[in-house]
């Protein structure tokens, strides 16, 4: 059973280092068509996909300093903190998608 667990959360690091991978993916190709041709909402979509690359190493991190034994309140913080940037970058998608 042990090593059915470490196995899955190898798998489960490797799921989240390809999430990460292609979200900075994302985020050069959106800065690279900013630097190519700057406008007001490519800026906000290269912010916007920045935000998310951050927000999806953060939850990363998170999870494994929430893994051990903490309080109620401090994994609701940290539930929290991981949240703010993907709202941020969410948001930055919205502008520039209506600008």
């Amino acid at each position: 059973m042990t090593t059915g667990v470490a196995i899955a959360r190898g798998v489960l690091i490797l799921m989240r280092m390809v999430v990460f991978g292609l979200t900075l993916g994302i985020t050069l190709i959106s800065f690279q068509a900013y630097r190519k041709r700057p406008s007001d909402r490519l800026q906000s979509a290269f912010v916007g996909f920045a935000f998310i690359s951050m927000g999806v190493a953060i939850s990363s991190v998170i999870t494994q300093l929430s893994a051990g034994e903490t309080g109620a309140i401090v994994r609701v913080f940290f539930q929290m903190a991981e949240t703010i940037p993907f709202i941020i970058g969410f948001a930055m998608l919205y502008v520039s998608l209506y600008r």
